[in-house]
């Protein structure tokens, strides 16, 4: 129905008001379109005319019915709009004392400026539990719904609270933490929910103050999370604040007051342990005195400072503490009170005698001159000099506010920060609640800086309130399959861009703020210059100090006055250093971190609009804008990572007045918080909504009698709205609710309301006919009465005489006396049957109290035995359980102590055997002894010569590394980019060497004196350790031998691969025959000339381009000219082609040459830096030689290998000798790895061998310190370059404490040239594959040609099984193979598994490309399609299981034809000809299963939802066997759905035609047979499970009869499986457990026999479940006899060793694990053709 329609007389609108803001009016007359006035009549009686626009008529707003008025939810209003709103929550607040209305997501509390008995734990334990929407709307409410969410879902949870000061945010927030505090006890000792609410009053001592709209007002936002482990208990908090309004430290407007701690403090200033601190009241300091009155009425500051100690106390935060802040607090108020006065121009000082100066610097202990001097004075830093500069007064109070400031805000942070290492407590977190308590948006007569910052966390949050509650609507609409249609919402990013995007207001804000004149009118000239042009920002015509921002709630003109100071929040460096060298280490702390915080801060990273000009000094920080939008940056990722929670607080009135209602107040706040958007965004769409149900029940009077006698109520409500409302438009059916336009609602209010008046008309019609007609007839049967008695009156008169009266009178008395005994014979008979009721009555009754006293006699004598049966078994098993813990602890300890005792005697034993080897080698060495010390003299004198060889070898080395490092700067200079990084890293690893040399140096100066100390102690060791050095030096001496041997190996080695290389140089003789047969065929090719040219061009150009990309920084241009052909020639030839590509390996060769000179040169230095002494330089320069022998045979052979793979490109014939060779070089480069790393190890060997000996040979000349000394002014004289040689002279005098160290360096050094010889060998392979790679592009080229070529009709083609497709074709093919491809119509008649086989042909191509970034984004993009067909289609049947059967497909081909031995047994000689050549694709693999694996579960789950419904009434209640029945007479329930809808019988048909549905999908999609067998299994399993859990749940179930019935569905499912072929898929076997309850239901339950047999065959099913049938086992015919109770007890004593589950229900979201088995394809790739129906012409078959 349309809008208009529903202006009729006596509906009611509502019109706007100036001081209510709307008021109510009720239409006099119809409104007709084209009326110009619509007929009021006014509550107060009064007519009113409200003018409209005929054209276009503008209507007030309709009045919603009185039964909708005072909804718990506003949504559920018929009319959405905003006196709707206000008139819903004035009703709830004003009339029903109701402080909470629910908005849709939103909660609305509105202040009552009173105590409300509704937070008791009673009420928190009422609401724990309950669905949001069962009980009235609470905070209580919100808490436990997102407690609830938290726990279903695992997501973090976050509940936002705002409002305006005042509103009671705080409270609502304190409430919301109580909450959890109580339903979430964390059970531990800690009692950290107590903690948690402990901290809310320190929070607001510190952070809260009384303003003129609040006596307690929070000055910060807070975000508070309480965190929670696994089972949902409390387990700690963490506390987040924002934006302290630091100003109210220092300046307090009227009639508010300064942070509440500070008179707390003052009203304790009498107790003895704040008189140190010289206190007196709040009305005697500056700081707390400003705004006028110190107190709050109805608020005792003493009482609350005793609570703030008690929660301090509570927070485990201790005395010292306490004693420290409220130091700090005294010395802000002290630093208040001082003095600034003037001392003549621009000039300032403070007395040096000033009192509360003097405790300020007491109590903070910091310098009095320092702090007078700083105060007045500031120093400016210029190019030359520091200036000392006077300030003014003003500029010295401002210093003064911002070190108070700053102070405090310091002393916050450090509170904060400590109640959040209160609240952590061990333990994991697993999810947390956040609870957000931050400022509303706000407007003043003056806004300032901080309304700014305040209402633009508004703006971000009312951003992301939108979008969620766009989010949520848009899901109430998909989940009731309600077409969707944009929703226009207010977007307010463009207000958000305006304030924090580049060159915004923050942006200019913080530039300004970086000029050290930059002013508050220069930045606002700025703003109007920059953003003049938006329309959200605005000019003011009569002021030139403001601008104006169009907020989401509304205008607000902002004064640019202080906004620079604010925002720079400057504290001169001066003042910090002050500071920061107090004796208070309290106060000390404070800066300190603030130093360390600048500089390693890892906040939140916003991107600055502009690059920041660097601070010329300390002064300028990071402002306090910027810290804003990173802290709310961080708040907004947060909120966005929870699920979020809305709690609107209004304040209805601004006097506080306890339930009064300013509507021009609340609705201010209502526009600002977001309801009325809220309201607006569901008033677009349908915001009514009605269950089915609740329909039918309210509007059944509007339905007719053939409508209402229906069955399918759900029908018949669709039938009726459509006959009801014309335009279709106005309302939709969900599936479970009926959506309506705003107004419709009304409407049908409106026509219920006609028919139940017509309805009353009509009944007051027939009542009042009826009464008339009623009294009528009384009357005139009144008049009969009378008329009959009146006659009656005159006919006895007329015939009364004697005799009359005497025959009358005996007839009364014979009437008398027969009645008499008449009523004796009626009573004499009931008195015997009562006597005999009772006598019967009374026997049976006794009958009956006897058999049950026998009964509870039996069961009684029974109970007795069975007891102490039970309690002989349980001891009895006790016993033998401690027996066997006995003897099994016993035979441990026994064990263990034979087990030491024989370690003893072992220990013994080598004991004595060490000693006789250590007696034998003392002899030994005590003979050779004398000998060693003879050969002293001899060594020393070689060591004076080896030393002084060393200094020669020295001054050589230095001279050497001086001219080559001359060489590599001017190599460095000539080479280009390419080889700039090399160097660099070449000189970095020299400075680093010498860097480590200097700091060796430093450490054996060091240790030097520790040496000399050690001398005495090191010469009677040596003589100890002469003989061992001996032997050791004889097992070098066979080692080297060994070593020598070894070489002489890898020389033969040598000698086998050069005789390799001949041979492959003997074959490379053929290669001009095969080019004379090259230039004939080349002359049959002269007619393609043209076709080819462009080609070749092409080929040329990228030659060229590859060329030069090798060699354009290594090489003059002359020798690129002379290895690429002029550009002028035409490549038209495959010679001119070869001999590009020949000079290609000329170029990657002389790359080659390059690097390997370059490396030889880099390895000729390292090996110079790395000489240790002569020994060892000799040894190791062999072992190098050897290497670069080798290496240099690896280069020749790669050489060779390079070369006849060019050749091999050209030339088919040597294709299996290059591939022959390729094994050999890389068996050769294998066998060179292992022989490198031998001599590896043997050289590290040798090198601690000889590390050895050298310390021997230092031992013997300690005595030479004169040799020590000169060693140490050769070392002063290298200047750090020849460190190296001077660690090894000081090595001579190290004592064996340094042995470790030598080693270790040793080890380094070894390692580094390892490690740099593979980075060289790794090069070598990049080159490699590089080549590969263009040889790869060279064949593909070649074959593109021979494609052409061979492209001639009269030559049939000859296909790869490869598909060919566009870069950029590579989105279409996507969509269509893939995004829009459907299981039903073209891909019925198709090959099944055909789009897997499309797809891997592309693969195959982009692989024989060798093009790794085509591959990558086409396996890539294949993916992301499948994921989003699965994430869009996660219900479609046919879908799902067509995905997984061609991804099961796809799967098969990329292990089939991936080149793995294992997976190529199967494949034919082509299918192995056409393996993937280039790429690994296991990764891909591995994706691609795990997806697969996630598409087959989501198949199980749609299966299985479609298949649960028909389980229990097929196989239970349904009755399959005819004449059977298995139902009771009575007692029996029947299954129905809903209420509303038609009951469906399901039978075993129902179930094996639904399996034959599946099954027959699965085949037409060609799955694979053995994931067949696993989907069915698992759904086997589902039906076992739910009908075995409904049997343990249904009494009536549990029948001789049902037993039948369920082993006969069995086998008709059995049938099923061997019709289908799937016996071997062990579904059956998931049906053991139903099978065997059947059983169980159907054997006889008597005797012992029948007991064991029972635990003997009902294997699958637990001892609990076969005592749950027995129990139930209801008999249906009175042959059948129930289970006896002995018969239970004696199953139950049976199964005791039976294993499993104890459980009574069995899992039936268990799921078998899936696996993909390798099935290899018979299908040839080349044979396949893409049919013309899926649109891929633009696919070409190779």
């Amino acid at each position: 129905m349309a809008l208009l329609e529903l202006y009729t007389k006596y509906n009611r609108v509502w019109i706007p008001d100036p001081e209510h803001v709307w008021k109510s009016a009720e239409i006099l007359r119809d409104f007709q379109l084209g009326d110009n006035l619509l007929e009021l009549l006014l509550e107060d009686g009064t007519e009113h005319g409200h003018p409209v626009d005929p054209s276009k008529p503008q209507l007030p707003p309709l009045r919603n019915p009185d039964i909708l008025v005072g909804e718990n939810d506003l949504t559920a209003l018929s009319y959405l709009h905003e006196p709707a709103v206000l008139h819903n929550l004035k009703v709830r607040f004003v009339e029903s004392r109701i402080i909470y209305t629910y908005c849709g997501i939103i909660l609305v509390a509105v202040n009552p400026y009173k105590q409300l008995p509704l937070y008791g734990d009673a009420i928190i334990h009422a609401y724990s539990g309950q669905n949001m929407g069962d009980m009235d709307p609470h905070i209580f409410a919100v808490a436990e719904e997102a407690y609830k969410q938290m726990a279903r879902n695992h997501k973090n949870q976050s509940i936002i609270v705002s409002g305006e000061s005042g509103a009671g945010k705080t409270v609502s927030a304190r409430y919301a933490m109580r909450y959890f505090a109580v339903v979430s006890k964390s059970g531990s000792k800690t009692r950290v929910e107590d903690k948690v609410l402990a901290s809310n009053p320190v929070t607001e001592a510190i952070g809260n103050a009384k303003t003129t709209r609040n006596d307690n007002s929070s000055r910060f936002g807070k975000y508070t999370e309480i965190g929670f482990d696994r089972r949902y208990r409390i387990i700690g908090a963490n506390m987040r604040t924002y934006l302290l309004e630091k100003s109210r430290v220092v300046f307090q407007a009227d009639n508010e007051r300064n942070y509440h701690i500070f008179y707390q403090l003052c009203s304790c200033a009498h107790l003895p342990e704040f008189t140190s601190l010289k206190l007196c009241s709040a009305d005697q300091f500056q700081y707390t005195c400003t705004g006028g009155d110190t107190t709050i009425e109805g608020i005792d500051d003493k009482k609350d400072m005793e609570e703030t100690r008690r929660t301090f106390s509570l927070l485990g935060l201790k005395e010292d503490f306490q004693a420290d802040v409220f130091r700090v607090l005294a010395a802000i108020l002290h630093l208040g009170n001082v003095e600034i006065r003037n001392s003549g121009e621009d000039k300032s000082s403070v007395s040096p005698s000033d009192p509360h100066l003097a405790v300020f610097c007491e109590l903070l202990g910091v310098s009095s001159e320092g702090l007078v001097r700083w105060l007045c004075h500031r120093r400016i830093v210029l190019v030359a000099e520091t200036v000392v500069k006077p300030v003014p007064k003003e500029r010295a109070v401002n210093a003064r506010d911002a070190l108070a400031k700053q102070i405090y805000s310091h002393l916050f942070d450090c509170v904060i920060n400590k109640i959040n290492t209160a609240l952590q407590v061990p333990g994991k977190q697993h999810a947390f609640i956040g609870v957000l308590d931050i400022y509303g948006f706000e407007t003043f007569e003056i806004n300032s800086f901080e309304q700014f910052c305040i209402n633009y966390a508004n703006e971000k949050l009312q951003q992301q309130f939108n979008l969620h509650v766009f989010k949520l609507e848009q899901e109430e609409y998909m989940k009731e399959d309600i077409p969707w249609t944009l929703i226009d919402f207010y977007d307010n990013q463009p207000v958000i861009d305006l304030i924090e995007a580049k060159m915004g207001i923050l942006d200019l804000l913080d530039e300004e703020c970086l000029f050290p004149q930059g002013t508050d009118k220069s930045w606002l000239q700025k703003l109007y210059n920059y953003l003049d042009t938006s329309s959200l920002f605005e000019k003011p015509r009569l002021s030139n100090e403001a601008f104006v921002i169009q907020h989401f709630a509304d205008k607000v003109e902002y004064q640019c006055r202080g906004f620079l100071e604010k925002n720079r929040d400057t504290l001169y460096e001066e003042l910090v250093e002050i500071m920061r060298v107090s004796k208070f280490p309290f106060l000390d702390n404070f800066f300190h971190e603030e130093e360390k915080k600048t500089g390693t801060s890892k906040g939140v990273k916003v991107r600055p609009a502009r690059p920041g000009v660097k601070p010329a000094n300390k002064q300028l920080r990071t402002s306090v804008g910027e810290k804003f939008r990173s802290s709310l940056s961080l708040l907004m990722e947060t909120l966005n990572a929870t699920t979020p929670h809305y709690v609107r607080c209004i304040k209805p009135n601004d006097e506080k007045l306890p339930f009064e209602y300013d509507s021009r107040r609340v609705v201010q706040q209502l526009r600002a918080c977001g309801v009325l958007e809220t309201i607006r965004i569901s008033a677009q769409s349908y915001p009514s909504r009605w269950t089915y149900i609740e329909f039918y029940s309210r509007y059944s009077i509007l339905m007719s009698h053939q409508e209402a006698d229906s069955t399918d109520k759900k029908q018949t409500c669709k039938n009726v709205l459509q006959r009801l409302i014309q335009i279709p438009n106005q309302f939709k059916f969900g599936r479970t609710k009926i959506f309506f336009r705003a107004g419709q609602v009304a409407y049908l209010e409106k026509l219920r309301l006609d028919r139940l008046r017509g309805a009353c008309v009509t009944i007051q019609k027939h009542v009042r006919g009826w009464s008339r007609r009623r009294k009528y007839l009384q009357i005139r049967e009144a008049a009969i009465v009378l008329q009959q008695y009146i006659r009656g009156k005159r006919t006895v008169r007329k015939t009364v005489s004697a005799e009359t009266l005497k025959r009358g009178w005996a007839a009364v008395v014979i009437q008398r006396h027969w009645r008499g005994y008449c009523m004796r014979q009626i009573y004499q008979i009931i008195t015997l049957a009562a006597v005999t009721i009772q006598a019967f009555t009374r026997g049976w009754i006794a009958r009956k109290r006897y058999k049950m006293m026998m009964k509870e006699h039996k069961a009684l004598v029974l109970q007795k035995y069975a007891r102490a049966w039970l309690a002989r078994r349980r001891f009895q098993t006790m016993r033998r359980l401690v027996l066997n813990v006995q003897l099994s602890y016993r035979v441990q300890q026994l064990r263990k102590k034979i087990e030491e005792q024989g370690k003893e005697n072992r220990g013994l034993v080598e004991r004595l055997t060490s000693l006789a080897n250590t007696h034998s080698q003392t002899m030994d060495r005590l003979q050779g002894v004398e000998a060693q010390l003879g050969k002293s003299a001899s060594q020393k004198a070689s060591l004076e010569a080896r030393e002084k060889k060393v200094k020669e070898d020295a001054f050589l080395t230095i001279s050497q590394l001086q001219k080559e490092i001359e060489v590599l700067t001017l190599e460095k200079q000539n080479l280009g980019k390419r080889f700039e990084t090399s160097t660099k890293e070449a000189k970095e690893s020299f400075d680093q060497i010498t860097r480590n040399l200097l700091d060796e140096k430093e450490n054996e100066t060091r240790l030097r004196k520790i040496a000399e100390n050690n001398t005495e102690i090191q010469r009677h060791d040596h003589e100890k350790e002469v003989q061992a050095l001996k032997e050791e030096i004889k097992r070098l001496k066979e080692e080297r031998v060994t070593l020598h041997r070894k070489l002489e190996e890898g020389v033969q080695v040598n000698s086998d691969l050069q005789e390799q290389v001949i041979q492959l140089t003997k074959h490379v003789k053929v290669i001009p025959e095969l080019r004379r047969d090259l230039n004939n065929l080349q002359n049959q090719r002269n007619n393609m000339d043209r076709k080819m040219k462009h080609q070749s061009e092409q080929a040329r150009a990228k030659i060229n381009e590859i060329t030069r990309r090798l060699l354009g920084d290594v090489v003059e241009e002359e020798v690129l000219q002379g290895l690429t052909p002029d550009v002028s020639e035409e490549i038209v030839e495959l010679e001119d082609i070869l001999a590009a590509f020949e000079g290609l390996h000329k170029a990657t060769r002389i790359l080659e040459n390059h690097q390997r000179e370059h490396r030889e040169s880099y390895e000729t230095q390292l090996q110079g830096l790395q000489l240790k002494m002569d020994y060892l330089k000799n040894e190791n320069s062999k072992l190098q030689h050897l290497f670069q022998e080798k290496s240099s045979v690896n280069d020749n052979i790669r050489q060779e290998v390079s070369r006849l793979s060019s050749e091999n490109s050209v030339i088919p014939e040597l294709k299996l000798q290059v591939s022959e060779l390729k094994r050999q070089k890389e068996e050769l480069e294998v066998h060179v790895e292992e022989q490198n790393r031998e001599l590896a190890e043997k050289t590290e060997e040798i090198t601690n061998i000889l590390q050895r000996k050298i310390e021997e040979e230092s031992m013997q000349c300690r005595h030479f310190e004169e040799k020590a000394e000169e060693l140490e002014e050769l070392k002063r004289e290298l200047q750090g370059q020849v460190e190296e040689l001077e660690e090894e002279n000081n090595h001579l005098t190290r004592q064996s404490l340094m042995l470790s160290e030598a080693k270790s360096k040793l080890r380094e050094e070894t390692s580094r040239l390892t490690a740099e010889n593979m980075d060289f060998e790794e090069q070598l392979d990049q080159k490699d594959r590089l080549i590969k790679k263009l040889q790869t592009r060279i064949r593909s080229l070649e074959t593109s040609q021979k494609a052409k070529q061979t492209s001639s009709p009269a030559i049939q083609k000859d296909y790869l099984g490869m598909l060919e497709y566009k870069r950029e074709d590579e989105p279409r093919l996507i969509q269509n193979i893939i995004l829009d491809l459907k299981p039903r119509g073209v891909v019925v008649n198709m090959i099944p598994g055909l789009p897997a086989y499309i797809l891997f042909m592309c693969v195959r191509h982009a692989d024989y490309l060798n093009d790794e970034d085509k591959l990558i984004s086409l396996m890539n993009a294949i993916i992301s399609a499948i994921k989003k067909v699965i994430m869009s289609h996660h219900k479609d049947f046919e879908l799902l299981s067509f995905w997984l059967s061609n991804m099961y497909q796809l799967l098969n081909c990329l292990k089939q034809y991936s080149g793995e031995e294992e997976f190529m047994k199967p494949n034919t000689p082509r299918q192995k000809k056409n393996c993937l050549q280039n790429f690994d694709l296991s990764e891909h693999r591995q994706i691609l299963s795990d997806l697969a694996i996630h598409i087959y579960h989501q198949f199980i789950m749609i299966m299985e939802k479609t298949l649960t419904p028909t389980i229990v009434p097929g196989m239970l209640e349904h009755e399959s066997l005819q004449g059977i029945s298995c139902m009771k007479p009575t007692g029996f329930r029947k299954r129905s759905n809903s209420i509303y809808e038609d009951s469906e019988t399901y039978t075993i048909s129902s179930i094996i035609q639904q399996l034959s549905v599946f099954h027959s999908t699965m085949i037409q999609h060609g799955m694979e047979q053995n994931l067949i067998k696993q989907a069915f299994k698992q759904l086997f399993f589902l039906v076992g499970a739910t009908t075995l859990n409904n049997i343990m749940l249904r009494k009536d179930m549990c029948s001789c009869r049902k037993g039948m019935q369920i082993r006969c569905n069995i086998s008709y499912l059995e049938e099923w499986l061997k019709e289908k072929e799937l016996q071997s898929s062990n579904a059956i076997d998931t049906l053991r457990p139903l099978s065997q309850a059947a059983w169980l239901l159907q054997v006889n339950k008597s005797t012992d026999d029948d007991a064991k047999q029972i635990t003997d065959m009902c294997t699958e099913l637990s001892s609990v479940q076969i005592v749950k049938i027995l129990n139930s086992y209801t008999p249906i015919d009175d042959f059948e006899k129930r289970v006896t109770s002995s018969f239970v007890r004696k199953v139950q004593s049976l199964p005791q060793d039976r294993e499993g589950s104890t459980q009574l229900m069995m899992d039936t979201d268990y799921r078998f694990q899936v696996t993909f088995p390798f099935c290899p394809s018979s299908q040839a790739l080349e044979l396949l053709q893409v049919p013309n129906s899926l649109h891929l012409g633009f696919l070409t078959r190779i």
